[in-house]
This record gives C-alpha cells, structure tokens and sequence, in this order.
C-alpha cells in the first residue's frame, strides 16, 4: 500500500540535520525526495561519526528514503537543472543561511514563475532580519539562547548544562515536515492549487518547543498569581545500590503509594509532606530522604517493588541496550536489516501509524552522487548530454 503523500515530490536542497531530517519524514511517508549536494563533497553531516565510505551514521538517520544528484548550482547548466526539477516539483525546501538562495538565484521569486504549485520552504536559524541574521547557528546555540541550558542548570552549583543531542534540530524538522503537509493541504483545497512560501526559525521553534513547560513560570504576568513549583524541579535520576532509577511521585495520589512501595508510610504523619504543596515547598527535607531509600535496594528490586504499587519508574538504560528493552521490542520499534553496501544496520520505523496507507523505511540513505545520471535521464538527457555534464564539472563528484 502506498503511504499518504505517495505522488509529491520533494526537493531537498537542506544539509545538517534540520532540513535533512524534515525531508526524510516526508520520504517515510511516500514522497520522493531528492536530495540536492555539493559536487565539492556533498553534505558535511556525511563525514561525521561512525561511517562505510560517504555516509556516515547520522547521516543515514537523517537522508533514508531519497535519491541524490550532485549538481554546481553555481553553474548556469547547474542551475538550470535544479529550475527543471522544480517544474514539476510540489516542494521545495532550503535552509540556506539567509541571502544564500538568493545569490544563487534559488530564491522563492526566481523559483515561483516556474512552479506556481510549489511550496517553498525556508529554514533558518535565527529568521531572515534581526539582529542575529549573520551569525551562525547551530543546535547548541539555539540551546543556550532559548532558556533551555539554563533549564539544565545543576541543581548545587547552578552551572547551564546542553541537553546532549541536537533536540533543536530535530524539533524543528519535526514542525517543517508538519508545515509542508499543512501547506499543501492548503494547496489542494485552493481553487487555483497555488502553492506559498512557508518561513521557520530554529529559534522560534525552539522556543514553541520549550515554551509550555520550561517557561511555566514565565508565562503569567498578571496580578493575583498563586507561586507553585517548577514541573523541572522534580525531574532527576536518583542513585540505586547498583544503578540509577527515574521517579517522580509527589502528587497527592503517587506519593502515598511510593511510601507503601518504600515501606515509608510514617512519611505521610510528617506534617512537612502532607500535601503536594507541602511536599514541593520542602523538598529540600523530601529528596534526601527519598535518596536514602532508593539507595537500600537494586534496580531491579526497586522497579519491582515501585511498580508492584503503581508508581510510575523505569531504570535507566544504557544507550546500547535500548534495543533490547522489553516493550521495544514488543512493538517492533526498531528494525534491523541489510541495506545495499552499508551492510548490516539498526534504525527505528517511523513512528506514525496509518490505517490505510503506511509510513514505511524507504531505500538506503544515498552515496554523494549515486542517482545522478538516473534524475537527469528522467529530465530528457542522453549518456552523451550526461557525460558532457560530468567533463564540465556541473554535476558529478569533485575529487
């Protein structure tokens, strides 16, 4: 069965993992997508990591599913292939830093005489004015100017601390790849089908991201506002005798159950824990001893005992056993499989199910140059047209 945008077509002239990332979502759902690179090398992300020749680990994470032309955009031939794509094309996305695209004359109106149907799609970090619009951007940075490594302070020494994967990236594919579908929902539903220019920032995604729990605190300005503890306050890993358990059970229901799993109910006679405010406003008295309890007992006897009573908790896994956790394997998250020339892999199956027209894996995250000749013999060229192309450098890898 076909997935819900089999029969769109993509353009993915994005690097990093943001754009690539965005479009790979579309590709599992049934787009092809074809990816624009750099003859001088192709996407930076390919060398980064674990890697079988040009494709690197997080690379393949974020680029399955589409096909790639290595293509000058320099070049006037160069650009001329990319207008041909376009034609026909029903998305085209870019995250170029701003002024880019347009120098490369790859903007949204050079682009749109040629497709009135296309959605054009822009990602930024920082958006296309301002006072940040030169300066780089990158997840970490995003990270540290949304409030978010200051949400990961250390709870002793008040030190920032970086969530350790690239969450602002990933979040902002996440929300380009709801915008395209949204946009060409809008699309199909216009009378005259034409398509628009869609425009997202890493640092307003981020912060939409970050907004509705990690700026709890900050999001009531007027008079007459009750103070309560921060959501953040009680996320943290506590110490086992022989590992580290995530738990958080303060609420007026969780918190007699943890004492009964604790065999701590005297807690509950403590007029400092009596409620949940009560347990919030002394929580600096509550964790310590909560910490101690924890201590007493394994992992496994904890989990055991915490869920026996219904409180919420799972033992940290390390990242190389995440595979075999029972419920991941009981739902089939994860698949692991031979992919052409890569060889052996392990990577997760988009997480969307569909009644009637599933998401699937698509092909194997491509090598730089790998379906060249095939995108151009789709726009009408010969071996000989192709061949020229390659001897003038307008597409093909530069060594």
């Amino acid at each position: 069965m076909a997935g819900p945008l089999t029969g769109f077509t993509v353009i993915d002239a994005t690097q990093m993992i943001a754009g690539p990332l965005a479009s790979m979502v579309l590709a599992d759902l049934g787009a092809d997508v074809v990816k624009i690179e750099n003859p001088a090398g192709g996407d930076r992300m390919r060398y980064l990591g674990h890697r079988i020749g040009s494709v690197g680990a997080l690379f393949a994470n974020v680029n399955r599913g589409k096909r790639t032309i290595a293509v000058d955009l320099t070049h006037p031939r160069g650009l001329d292939i990319l207008t041909q794509l376009v034609a026909t094309a029903d998305v085209f996305v870019q995250n170029f830093r701003p002024g880019v695209a347009e120098r490369l004359r790859i903007d949204e109106p050079n682009l749109r005489p040629v497709n009135d149907r296309l959605v054009y799609v822009s990602i930024s970090g920082f958006g296309e004015t301002g006072p940040y619009v030169e300066q780089k951007s990158y997840d970490y940075v995003i990270q540290a100017l949304s409030g978010m490594a200051a949400l990961q302070a250390d709870a002793i020494t008040g030190e920032p601390s970086l969530i350790r994967n690239a969450v602002v990236d990933k979040v902002t594919a996440y929300t380009a790849a709801h915008a395209i579908t949204a946009a060409l929902l809008e699309r199909e539903r216009r009378p005259d089908h034409r398509g628009q220019h869609v425009r997202l920032s890493m640092i307003d995604t981020a912060l939409a991201f970050f907004w509705p729990d990690g700026m709890m605190q900050h999001t009531l300005l007027g008079d007459g506002v009750t103070e309560g503890a921060h959501m953040a306050d009680n996320y943290m890993i506590r110490a086992t005798k022989d590992g580290y358990i995530a738990s958080m059970a303060i609420s007026d229901r969780q918190f007699p159950l943890l004492c009964r799993g604790l065999g701590t109910e005297h807690w509950l006679d403590d007029p400092r824990f009596a409620t949940m405010a009560d347990r919030e406003r002394n929580m600096a008295a509550l964790s310590p001893l909560i910490d101690e309890e924890f201590a007493r007992y394994t992992t496994e006897d904890l989990v055991d005992r915490l869920h026996a009573v219904d409180v919420p908790c799972a033992a940290t896994t390390p990242v190389a056993d995440v595979h075999r956790d029972p419920q991941v394997v009981h739902n089939a998250s994860l698949v692991e499989h031979e992919r052409p020339w890569i060889g052996h892999v392990r990577e997760p199956l988009p997480p969307m199910k569909f009644e009637r027209s599933p998401a699937a894996l698509g092909r194997h995250a491509p090598k730089l140059d790998e379906h060249t000749d095939e995108i151009l013999a789709e726009l009408g060229l010969d071996a000989d047209a192709i061949a020229a192309l390659r001897e003038a450098g307008v597409v093909g890898t530069r060594r």
